[in-house]
């Protein structure tokens, strides 16, 4: 009885145990040279640029090689199709692998940034961020439609000016979008979601499928390799005009490493237009300001993402990819972690699991219960 009542007692903790995995997250940057590639078109030219967003700057000292794409970029000019719907392209047409081929071989330039010395790191690209404009912000239709599967997604290869360019349809595009990134734990995928616009007629919709990407598009996704940073939120609100940002203030809407933590808050702006741009230019550009911020609040979690991604990654393997069917006054400084040039070690092995070891701890008093009442009822 006694060891019956051990075993129960083993087979009742033990799901309380938590997994080997659960670390607490590292901000820190690489300790060594990562490839990272970025599809973008001129939003995120500006985010690179020195003299604006400075991403290409921070990426630099925080040891990421990047390289990028853009207009007329790659086979069938591939690089000139980064709306919503294009992404299928990408990743899921069954010319994919071609395109895909070019872009984790890729190590040009094709903006101006400043980066490391490509000597310093070699292969293929291990970490693709993908970002689509400002026009993809006009998400038509009711956010809570139904989503289509993809064999029937009107939006598959279409751009944002597409009668179909709707919320309903472009979750369809991500979540197709995951069967390939499941193909391959290998690369870290970071999705950059569109910047808002300034315009509110479909701000409430961009404002729920970027929260359903935040929020829901990963839910019972298996693996560490793609993280989302939410580039539309963190544009609607600034420090008291386009040309200041709120980087480093508790107030506002971020998103980002705080308190020792991933902070996404999304309640900090109570004016009648919660959800356009507050870094507007003479067009839905951000201004240097919002890019700052950009950068300011992504670098953390784009080394989060890639620590999370490192500790867990499988082994590559060869997998067979089914493709789916047919003026301005500057009031704004980096953080010091965008410079910081130290970094914790990354991960190469894994711990002994603690389930394991739980288990053999249970079991071995389970056995010597039954000893001690064994030789009790001999006597």
């Amino acid at each position: 009885m006694i060891f019956l009542a051990v075993l129960l007692l083993a087979s009742t903790l033990v799901p309380l145990i938590p997994p080997a995995h659960a670390t607490t997250d590292n901000p820190n940057p690489p300790s060594s040279a990562v490839r990272l590639i970025f599809i973008h078109h001129s939003t995120g030219e500006n985010w690179l640029a020195d003299e604006n967003g400075g991403l290409g700057l921070a990426l630099r000292a925080s040891n990421y090689f990047v390289s990028d794409t853009n207009y007329d970029w790659g086979p069938d000019s591939i690089g000139s199709y980064t709306d919503i719907g294009q992404w299928w392209m990408w990743f899921r047409s069954p010319e994919s692998l071609n395109y895909l081929s070019a872009l984790y071989s890729e190590s040009e330039q094709h903006a101006s940034y400043t980066r490391l010395r490509e000597r310093q790191v070699s292969g293929e690209n291990e970490i693709v961020m993908f970002k689509s404009c400002f026009p993809n912000s006009a998400l038509m239709g009711d956010p809570n439609d139904p989503v289509p599967p993809i064999e029937d997604n009107p939006l598959r290869g279409q751009d944002s000016g597409s009668e179909y360019h709707t919320v309903a349809n472009a979750k369809g595009i991500y979540i197709d979008l995951l069967e390939y990134f499941r193909t391959r734990p290998d690369k870290l995928f970071i999705v950059i979601t569109a910047p808002p616009l300034s315009d509110p007629t479909y701000s409430s919709s961009a404002r729920a499928f970027n929260e359903w990407l935040v929020n829901d598009w990963l839910a019972g996704y298996p693996y560490s390799n793609v993280f989302v940073f939410d580039f539309f939120n963190v544009l609607t609100t600034n420090g008291g005009g386009p040309n200041v940002n709120d980087l480093n203030l508790e107030t506002g809407n971020h998103h980002r490493w705080w308190n020792d933590a991933i902070q996404h808050k999304i309640d900090g702006d109570d004016d009648d237009d919660p959800n356009v741009l507050e870094y507007p230019t003479e067009d839905d550009h951000p201004s240097r300001a919002g890019n700052l911020k950009a950068t300011g609040e992504f670098l953390p979690l784009l080394n989060i993402a890639y620590n999370r991604w490192k500790s867990l990654e499988a082994p590559t393997t060869t997998t067979t990819v089914q493709t789916s069917a047919q003026s301005t006054v500057i009031e704004s400084t980096m953080p010091e972690t965008e410079t910081e040039t130290t970094a914790l070690t990354v991960p190469t092995s894994q711990p002994f699991p603690l389930e394991i070891v739980a288990i053999v701890a249970l079991v071995l008093v389970a056995v010597a219960a039954a000893v001690l009442y064994y030789r009790r009822t001999r006597r």
